[in-house]
């Protein structure tokens, strides 16, 4: 379960809301004056994240490795390039469902 708590009710229930984080798989927001400052999270959850971390970042040294010859203006006028093809792409699509309506 989802749920906000309050920095004072956290400092206060430390022990049951990492119980209920733990044994609930609880997510726990801590505000502070209204404004979210933490989340407590499971285990699981925060080594699936560390582990999704550690692959984008592996990606992208892949592709910084594989282009590292490749002039900056080559690869700015493809990165240009295929956002243009995918704004176009999102534009025809709206189009083509409109008209199956």
């Amino acid at each position: 379960m989802k749920r906000t708590i309050s920095a004072v009710e956290a400092r206060k229930n430390l022990g049951e809301v990492l119980e209920r984080v733990y044994h609930r798989n609880d997510e726990v927001v801590i505000e502070r004056a209204g404004k979210p400052m933490a989340v407590l999270i499971p285990m699981y959850l925060y080594k699936n994240i560390e582990r999704r971390r550690e692959q984008l970042w592996q990606m992208i040294e892949e592709v910084h490795e594989r282009n590292k010859d490749v002039p900056y203006e080559v690869i700015e006028a493809e990165v240009a390039e295929a956002i243009r093809q995918v704004r176009e792409e999102q534009a025809i699509k709206p189009a083509a469902s409109r008209s199956r309506k």
